[in-house]
């Protein structure tokens, strides 16, 4: 039976669904129908939730703890997350200053959902994670796109920044390590940024310090609240446990901020969600305060992958890559490949053909730079075995060794 006229909401029309989800199904789904499909599109770790922490989840099950906690998190939780943020950040929170939520978007949409108006505007620098604009518009607000391409590092500059700063200015979202290039700010680059900040006292800065423990070639990774003490009052702080400690599925994300506005984000939660589930709340209390010793492991082998792909990539005709600093993601220009031919005489148009060609001809599926804002490129995630990325770059190569 078809939906009734105007029975969906009109907010429907202004978003779409997340381009990279999309692309992992459809792999999963040609793989279904006996197709040789390599997914390169899927942001989470291919190891397995350390045992210690599954064993925490067990252990809280068996203690009973599968009831309601509080709708924004429990204490421990709380707890784990404030002396995480003092031990790896030297960031003082008390747990009254702490939201616990289903996932870092989840962190996100609240935080949106907890501040925005219509007419306020959210600075995202472009390439930008894809739900990031999408959450802004169903909250109401306007997303203002600042552009950071291969030229500077896929990193926004301070004299972009300010240029971009205007009255209905509310928000800064800055993430970094970046999803989907991999580029992270350093110490020095926060802070000039801040120093932008610091002289517009109407912008808060949300930082989405996820992929903070994937990173390389000895950089530091440092977070803007903790360069820039006089933005912690107007700065949250999110992270969470998905990709540093293997819990995707878990779906526990956290942030720490001004107490009024945790409370408001509180609000929120209690009305949509209600508490995050309990058993992955137990387990990503012994994620933060248990052992970190697999770590160093875990980013050498990240390292080491993201080097080959580099490698092979650059290896392509029509294909630049630049090494990333941190995540687990690579961020080909493949402008050398707009308006070549293909052996059955279709014209690349732009990265989104880029990334249809390469599904159906080679079966390997990448995500489209369109999606995140900045073309012509295109993602790929590394977050697989040395041997299934060499095998994509090789058909990739092949691929663009075949154009006219």
């Amino acid at each position: 039976m078809p939906l009734p006229p105007r029975f969906l909401a009109s907010r429907l029309s202004a978003i779409k669904p997340s381009p990279t989800m999309a692309v992992t199904a459809l792999a999963a789904e040609l793989k279904a129908q006996g197709r040789d499909v390599i997914g390169l599109g899927a942001g989470e770790p291919d190891f397995d939730t350390p045992e210690h922490i599954k064993a925490a989840a067990s252990a809280a099950m068996a203690r009973g703890e599968t009831k309601y906690t509080a709708a924004d998190g429990t204490p421990a939780l709380k707890k784990a997350v404030c002396a995480k943020f003092k031990r790896e950040n030297g960031l003082d929170y008390a747990p009254e200053q702490v939201t616990i939520a289903c996932g870092g978007k989840h962190v996100i949409y609240n935080a949106m959902m907890a501040t925005l108006n219509p007419g306020d505007e959210v600075i995202v620098p472009a390439p930008y994670w894809v739900s990031y604009p999408d959450i802004v518009l169903l909250a109401g607000g306007t997303p203002v796109f600042i552009e950071a391409g291969i030229n500077q590092g896929f990193k926004i500059t301070p004299a972009q920044l300010e240029a971009a700063i205007g009255p209905k200015t509310k928000w800064l979202i800055l993430n970094s390590p970046s999803n989907p290039t991999g580029a992270a700010y350093s110490r020095a680059e926060l802070q000039a940024l801040a120093e932008v900040l610091e002289r517009s006292p109407q912008v808060w800065i949300l930082t989405d310090d996820i992929y903070e423990h994937l990173v390389y070639d000895n950089f530091e990774f440092t977070t803007i609240a903790q360069v820039a003490p006089r933005l912690y009052e107007r700065t949250l702080t999110m992270n969470g446990v998905s990709k540093a400690y293997a819990m995707t599925g878990w779906r526990i994300g956290y942030a720490a901020g001004p107490k009024e506005l945790i409370r408001a984000m509180g609000t929120i939660q209690s009305q949509s969600t209600s508490n995050p589930c309990s058993i992955s709340q137990a387990a990503s209390v012994e994620a933060l305060n248990g052992p970190q010793d697999f770590l160093p492991a875990w980013r050498e082998a990240f390292r080491s992958r993201r080097d080959r792909v580099v490698a092979m990539l650059n290896d392509a005709p029509g294909i630049t890559c630049p090494t990333p600093q941190g995540a687990f993601y690579v961020y080909p220009d493949c402008s050398g490949l707009i308006g070549r031919e293909t052996r059955d005489g279709k014209v690349l148009a732009d990265d989104s053909a880029v990334a249809t060609w390469l599904l159906e001809t080679e079966g390997v599926a990448v995500v489209q730079g369109a999606a995140f804002g900045l073309s012509p490129c295109f993602r790929i995630s590394y977050a697989t075995s040395l041997a299934v990325l060499e095998d994509a770059c090789r058909r990739i190569q092949r691929a663009c060794q075949s154009l006219a």
